[in-house]
C-alpha cells in the first residue's frame, strides 16, 4: 500500500509516536466524524488523510452497520439516520445525518444511499453520501422502480437496478428492468424482463458474492404457487448483470432475507410478535440449496410489555447480522431493544420525543471521492436533504 507523504514538514502531535503508526494504525481507524475532526489538528494529518490511498484504506477498516432511522413525533420537519453499534463504548446509535422529512431511503451501498422525495410531479430520486454531505438529483430515473444498487466490478462504476411497470409506461420507453450508471448522461440501459416484478413487492436485498437476493413478497391475489410452482429467492448476478433462481425453504408469506456471514439467511415473526424464526443457507455455492432452520428466538415479551404497556402489540422486529453476530432489533415508538439469540434483551434505548424504527439497510461509511457526484445537474454540498 502507498503511504502519504509527509505534508509540510509539520511535526504532528503525536505524543512522539512515528507518523507511519499515527496515520496507519490510529486515524486509518477512526469513524469518519472524528477523522474529520483530526484533519484541522495540524497540516501532516490533513495532508496525509486527504489522499485516496489513505481514504480508501480507511473505508476498508469501518464497519457495516445497521441502519436505524428516526423521526420526531411532534410534527418536526426533521428525520435523523444512525447507524447501530452495538459494541460502541459511547452509545449504540451513531448519528450519522438528519434529512428534511419529505426524503426516505431506498437503497445503501458502500456509504451512499439513494433516496427519493414523493411531490406533486411522482417520485425522484438523488444519491448522497451522508459522511462527506454531498448529494445530487438523478433526473433520468423517473417512472422507474428502484430494486437496488451495487458496484459492477468489471468496471468500477456503481448501478442501479430499476423495473419499470407497465403503469407507468411512457411512449417509446421498454417495460422491464434496467441499469443505470451513476453520473451518466445516458438514459437507463434495458436488459429483459423479470416477469414475477408486477406482481411482486421487492423487499431490501441481500448482496453476497457479487449477487443481489430477494426473497419476494406476493400480492395476495397472486398465489405464490402460481407464479414459481416452489418457494424462491430471486437472484441478479451483478457481474453478468442477469438474473436466476434459488430455493427457498418453506417459510411464511411475509419473510424477509439478509446477508449472514457471507451466506444467507431469511427471518419471519408470527402474527403474535413472540417468536423470531431464522433459517441460513448452509453452502452457498453447491447446486443444491440447503436451508436450516437455525434459530427461534422467543422474545422476552414480559420484560418488553413492562416497558411498553399495552403497545406491545405493535412492535417491528428487524434481524440483521453484523461481524458474524446476528441480532434482533426491536422497536416501537421512541424505544429500541437490543435482543441477542438467546432471546435476552442485552440493552435498550430509548430518545424521548422521537420514533426509531430499523431500515434493513446497512452502511459502511466513506470518505472516498466519486467523481460521478461533479457529473450530475445539481450538485450540491451541505443542502437539502441535509439539514
Amino acid at each position: 500500500m502507498t503511504k502519504a507523504p509527509r505534508a509540510g514538514g509539520a511535526t504532528p502531535p503525536s505524543g512522539g509516536l512515528p507518523e507511519e503508526i499515527v496515520v496507519w494504525e490510529i486515524l486509518v481507524r477512526l469513524p469518519p466524524k472524528s477523522l474529520l475532526r483530526c484533519r484541522a489538528v495540524c497540516r501532516a494529518w490533513r495532508g496525509a488523510t486527504s489522499t485516496r490511498d489513505f481514504a480508501l484504506a480507511h473505508h476498508g477498516r469501518q464497519p457495516s452497520l445497521p441502519i436505524v432511522g428516526g423521526f420526531e413525533s411532534g410534527g418536526s420537519r426533521h428525520d435523523y439516520l444512525f447507524s447501530f453499534d452495538h459494541r460502541a463504548a459511547d452509545g449504540q446509535l451513531q448519528p450519522v445525518a438528519r434529512f428534511d422529512d419529505s426524503f426516505s431511503t431506498e437503497a445503501s451501498f458502500d456509504g451512499l444511499l439513494v433516496l427519493s422525495n414523493h411531490g406533486t410531479t411522482g417520485t425522484c430520486f438523488s444519491v448522497c453520501n451522508p459522511s462527506t454531505r454531498q448529494h445530487a438529483p438523478l433526473r433520468q430515473l423517473s417512472g422507474f422502480r428502484l430494486l437496488g444498487m451495487y458496484a459492477h466490478r468489471p468496471t468500477g462504476e456503481y448501478r442501479l437496478l430499476l423495473h419499470r411497470t407497465l403503469a407507468d409506461l411512457l411512449p417509446g420507453d421498454q417495460i422491464g428492468c434496467h441499469v443505470h450508471v451513476l453520473g451518466s448522461d445516458q438514459p437507463p440501459r434495458h436488459i429483459g424482463c423479470l416477469e414475477t416484478a408486477a406482481s411482486t413487492d421487492f423487499n431490501t436485498p441481500a448482496l453476497v458474492r457479487d449477487s443481489l437476493h430477494w426473497y419476494p413478497v406476493h400480492h395476495p391475489r397472486y398465489p405464490r404457487q402460481r407464479l414459481f410452482g416452489s418457494q424462491v429467492v430471486i437472484v441478479f448476478d451483478t457481474i453478468s448483470e442477469s438474473f436466476r433462481q434459488m430455493c427457498a425453504p418453506d417459510v411464511p408469506l411475509w419473510s424477509y432475507i439478509f446477508e449472514m456471514d457471507v451466506t444467507l439467511g431469511i427471518y419471519s415473526h408470527d402474527q403474535a410478535m413472540r417468536t423470531v424464526n431464522i433459517w441460513v443457507l448452509q453452502n452457498y455455492e453447491s447446486d443444491v440449496w440447503e436451508w436450516e432452520w437455525e434459530y427461534s428466538i422467543a422474545l422476552p415479551v414480559t420484560e418488553i410489555r413492562d416497558q411498553l404497556g399495552w403497545l406491545y402489540d405493535n412492535l417491528d422486529a428487524s434481524v440483521v447480522s453484523v461481524g458474524g453476530e446476528v441480532l434482533l432489533l426491536v422497536s416501537h415508538g421512541g424505544w429500541m431493544f437490543y435482543v441477542d439469540i438467546d432471546g435476552e434483551v442485552v440493552d435498550k434505548i430509548h430518545r424521548d420525543g422521537q420514533c426509531l424504527y430499523a431500515c434493513k439497510f446497512q452502511l459502511k461509511q466513506t470518505l472516498v471521492p466519486h467523481t460521478f457526484f461533479t457529473a450530475l445537474e445539481g450538485y450540491a454540498v451541505n443542502a437539502l436533504p441535509f439539514v
